[in-house]
């Protein structure tokens, strides 16, 4: 193999790496090397393209120069010479990225045709239809691909002939030169040139830059460009055309499944002009295995060959000349989830893989299809908006425009979707009472989102031509107007809404899923928690396989209807006394809420952060909660509208909330942490209390102090001292700084890194869809630091509490509690830097199980 050309056969057992030649071109590579039937061909490696590109789009004198020496190799081994009417070459030119861009990328069949080459085939066995439909392909092909001629005109030049002959090309070539205002080249080497240059300036094409940009593919090396021999599948009625796979890829059981075409060219198979047969007998007679039983036998046995060396189902392209079978392609193939667990359980019995590489090959991303239901795939549907897919699932609903009213019919039995502008902390009773959310407003990391995510609920956000009008009992989308009560569905998956009640399917969790997981919680280092926002939450993470409870958000517990009026009770009360009998009023709900905590999670270690949420959230927001919220108070309207400005927050994510409570409201955490300890003592347990916006060691301190008076008198009442053990939140940029000093008296540490995000970025969650999507097409930002954890700099402050706080205390334990600790991507380098354990919400557990192993054997 030189610099510029990889030669199958002739390379020996030498097998390129696919940034070299690209993967159509490794798998060519390994064919030949394993000794499978493949035409003879060359490929001219990345590298070819790099110089391309950078001599301006032009191929360089050198690589011309190897290309001639190809193509007299190429004619020596094949005993075929290229423009001779006499026993011709024809070549394919197809194009081969490192990664997969399936349609992206050009490719060019039958290239070598020309008058002459066309006269002398119709006088082989071939027979003159053969030749002279060879010839018009190719005239149309290059057309289309070399000079982005429009394939229209070529079509009913086609058409108005009928049955391919020589007047048929001369129509053809007419249609080429009156659009390209130049001759059709009959130089074989002329069609070369022009025609690798069009596959390499496909590379840059707008589709494939935006496709690149969409699935994150790298614009360097380029890609590859392979030049073999044609063979035909439309050689006559022994010849045929196919793709076939080497297990089921939607069920992933071991038996050949695919398509084949008789006597059609390889295009046609895939463009779906032509109903393909099964290559499996299916009882018709017509199938693969009943007319071609040899062709289907060897078939058969390069399914064997190929799994055995490439320990991976395969995707396979075939043609079939003559009664002799060809393998053009192979690659790992596509499955449904479902397949891919099943494939590599059953690999693993099979002694194809072991269990560490079954578990390396699985695209933990995936995992979240196959926990919640999906809109049949075959359903005709009216789509009536598109928005970002914030939580996975599909669910259709009454529509609901505020919280309230989701409460309701929810009460009545109905399912609802969840209709809003945008969500705020006090729309979770709403969220969870829903089947399904849509805002018009946010990103996937926004809110609504993440407590979507968290109870399992699809979601789609950022649906921007979606306007709620509350007076009108409606939603418009572009004219179209959605009644309250109407029925929609939601594709959190795919970010569709539809118009009526679609019917959903439901997924199978088949054996190999646990299985798997099995494997992966044997391999990974990191333990797996849950984020849960109610003690229902808890059931789902179990289920998942939460090895505990790493974020329990209490302010459910706060914003239930009778805690939200004594909080405002609270709030507004004009004494000391009325505000004591308030306080004392909230403790049996908060007793209640963990009493129902301990005894969902039935053992598994459970942190509780402490109320976070600022108080303006608790505040009436209409003029009617307002009066009522005085009433209950015993003060007047204007007092309480007062109170109300006096503890507004200009910006509430950074104002009044988390620990800073614990210092200007000392009652609201007392009663919280008072009934913490009680119920964990009666269910036998050793809370960790997690104290949230934690920015200095002193601030700690305080806090630790006052949940230690409450310990006291709770042990001084009962005669025994609650168990529990108390850490930070380390989710600002100060607290980082002072890791160590509050490492001296924290005994466990927990990452906020959606607040550390926005601390660092300076950008909230919910205001960054704004602007992100330019951000990223610029290239100032690689994605959403939301999602996918910012390593340079989130991740170097991550990194730098770790050191200072494991130098303090080598003993603590440290995790993250953060919507990162679900994102594979993250996860890879939160393992790297010596966490402990992960936390996140429940149905992304299982995609972290399998992502925390990966990072694990990644590490090494």
């Amino acid at each position: 193999m030189s610099r510029w050309i990889h030669r199958f056969p002739g390379s020996g057992s030498l097998i390129p790496s696919a940034e070299s030649v690209g993967g159509k071109g490794m798998g060519l590579a390994e064919m030949t090397a394993l000794g499978l039937p493949v035409p003879p061909g060359f490929i001219m490696t990345t590298d070819v393209c790099s110089v391309y590109y950078d001599e301006g789009r032009n191929l360089p004198t050198e690589v011309e120069f190897v290309l001639r020496e190809e193509i007299e190799w190429l004619e020596r081994e094949t005993g075929r010479s290229l423009g001779k009417a006499d026993n011709p070459l024809l070549v394919s030119v197809r194009s081969g990225s490192p990664t997969s861009m399936p349609g992206m990328l050009d490719t060019v069949l039958n290239l070598g045709m020309n008058e002459s080459v066309a006269s002398g085939l119709a006088d082989t066995p071939a027979g003159s239809a053969f030749a002279w439909d060879a010839y018009c392909r190719f005239i149309q092909m290059f057309g289309e691909v070399v000079l982005a001629l429009d394939p229209e005109p070529f079509q009913r030049a086609r058409k108005s002939w009928g049955v391919a002959a020589p007047e048929v090309a001369i129509a053809m070539r007419q249609v080429f030169e009156e659009q390209a205002g130049q001759d059709f080249p009959e130089d074989p080497w002329r069609q070369l040139i022009a025609a690798a240059g069009a596959v390499l300036d496909s590379w840059q094409s707008r589709r494939a830059a935006l496709y690149r940009s969409i699935h994150g593919v790298p614009d360097r090396p380029g890609t590859a460009v392979t030049v073999q021999m044609m063979v035909f599948g439309n050689a006559g009625p022994d010849s045929a055309t196919g793709v076939a796979f080497t297990r089921d890829p939607i069920t992933g059981v071991k038996e050949p499944y695919g398509e084949y075409i008789p006597n059609a060219q390889g295009d046609e198979i895939v463009s779906g002009v032509q109903t393909p047969l099964p290559i499996r007998s299916s009882g018709a007679g017509n199938s693969l295995q009943e007319t071609m039983p040899e062709v289907f036998g060897q078939l058969l046995s390069a399914f064997e060959t190929l799994e055995g060396h490439k320990g991976a189902m395969q995707d396979i392209e075939f043609t079939v000349e003559r009664g002799k079978l060809w393998l053009l392609q192979t690659r790992s193939g596509a499955t449904s989830t479902e397949a891919s667990l099943r494939i590599a359980a059953d690999m693993v019995a099979e002694g194809l893989l072991d269990r560490h590489q079954a578990v390396r090959r699985l695209d933990p991303g995936l995992l979240g299809r196959l926990l919640h239901p999906s809109v049949r795939a075959d359903l005709p549907r009216e789509i009536l908006t598109r928005g970002l897919p914030a939580s996975p699932g599909a669910a259709a609903g009454r529509v609901a425009l505020t919280s309230a009213e989701a409460e309701e019919l929810a009460a009545q039995g109905e399912p609802v979707v969840l209709v809003l502008p945008e969500t705020h902390p006090r729309d979770v009773h709403g969220v969870h009472a829903a089947s399904a959310v849509l805002t018009a407003r946010g990103g996937a990391t926004s809110h609504a989102a993440l407590v979507a995510r968290g109870a399992g609920r699809p979601c789609v956000v950022g649906a921007g031509d979606v306007d709620v009008d509350l007076e009108a009992g409606c939603f418009r989308v572009v004219g179209i107007s959605v009644q309250r009560g109407s029925y929609i569905t939601v594709d959190g998956s795919s970010g569709e809404v539809s118009l009526g009640n679609l019917e959903l399917e439901r997924p199978q969790l088949g054996g190999s899923f646990a299985t798997v997981l099995g494997w992966a919680d044997d391999i990974r280092q990191l333990r797996v928690r849950a984020n849960t926002t109610s003690p229902n939450d808890v059931d789902a993470a179990r289920t998942m396989g939460a090895e505990a409870i790493g974020l329990f958000r209490t302010e459910f517990s706060f914003l239930e209807r009778e805690a939200l009026s004594i909080m405002r009770q609270i709030l507004f009360a004009d004494d000391a006394e009325q505000r004591r009998n308030a306080v004392s009023a909230l403790l049996p709900l908060q007793r209640r809420t963990y009493a129902d905590l301990f005894m969902r999670a039935r053992g598994l270690p459970v942190t509780i952060r402490l109320l976070d949420l600022p108080l303006s959230e608790f505040l009436p927001k209409s003029a009617a909660e307002m009066s009522a919220a005085a009433k209950s108070a015993r003060i007047r309207t204007r007092d309480a509208k007062a109170k109300a400005a006096a503890l507004s927050d200009t910006n509430s994510t950074l104002g009044h909330r988390g620990c800073r409570l614990a210092i200007s409201q000392p009652d609201l955490y007392a009663v919280q942490v008072r009934a913490i300890l009680a119920e964990a003592e009666v269910a036998g347990v050793k809370p960790q209390i997690l104290v949230p916006m934690i920015a200095s060691a002193r601030e700690f301190e305080v806090v630790r102090d006052a949940v230690a008076g409450t310990a006291a008198k709770l042990a001084e009442e009962t005669g025994s001292p609650p168990h529990y053990s108390l850490g930070a939140m380390i989710e600002l940029p100060r607290a980082v700084m002072q890791a160590g000093r509050i490492a001296e008296t924290a005994e466990f540490f927990s990452f906020g890194t959606n607040n550390l995000t926005q601390t660092v970025f300076g950008v909230g969650r919910d205001d960054a869809a704004a602007f992100l999507e330019r951000y990223r097409n610029a290239g100032l930002f690689a994605g959403d630091p939301y999602e996918t954890l910012d390593t340079d700099g989130v991740g170097a402050l991550l990194r730098l509490a770790v050191e200072r706080g494991k130098a303090v205390r080598k003993d603590l334990e440290i995790g993250v509690c953060g919507e990162h600790g679900g994102d594979p991507d993250s996860i890879r380098f939160l393992n790297d830097i010596g966490l402990d354990y992960i936390s996140c919400s429940p149905y992304r557990i299982p995609a972290a199980r399998l992502a925390a192993a990966q990072a694990a054997m990644e590490l090494g």
